[in-house]
């Protein structure tokens, strides 16, 4: 007789048995989610990846863009993250992350407003701005909008 033995990083729920890794998403400020996930989405520098439980030990910089934290397949969160580092090791995920936000946390006037002063930084030929700054600042503000945007596309 087969008893199957739970791992770690393995729960019960409706199917026989879901695997999960552990999730833990931190930024300078705090600690922004730590729990079980049945898969990670993350903007890596050279692409978006999904991590599932036992991936292959990784780690990457990231991208300013959407973080979706899957942890059933009625629920998942998503997150805005500015950029980072992202660790994988089998059964933990980490992303330390340089601001990270809750993506129903993201205040859209506020980065309406980022996005329209960097895009004017950027059209004013006559200024004396850093225009690397106003391109980075430009990407986040778009970014923010951009995960805001899917946010509510999934009815979140």
């Amino acid at each position: 007789m087969y008893l199957p033995v739970q791992l770690p990083g393995e729960i019960e729920t409706g199917n026989p048995m879901t695997m999960t890794v552990h999730v833990d998403i931190v930024s300078a400020e705090k600690e922004i989610f730590s729990g079980l996930a049945e898969m990670v989405f993350a903007p890596a520098e050279l692409g978006e990846v999904g991590i599932t439980p036992r991936h292959a030990p990784l780690i990457s910089r990231l991208k300013p863009g959407e973080v979706r934290v899957k942890v059933s397949d009625k629920e998942s969160y998503p997150f805005y993250v500015s950029g980072g580092i992202l660790e994988v090791q089998p059964h933990v995920v980490t992303i330390l992350a340089d601001t990270a936000i809750r993506a129903k946390d993201i205040d859209e006037a506020a980065a309406l407003e980022a996005k329209h002063r960097a895009e004017e930084a950027l059209a004013d030929k006559s200024s004396k701005i850093d225009y690397a700054t106003a391109q980075a600042q430009l990407l986040e503000a778009m970014m923010q909008l951009r995960t805001l945007d899917r946010l509510r596309k999934r009815g979140g």
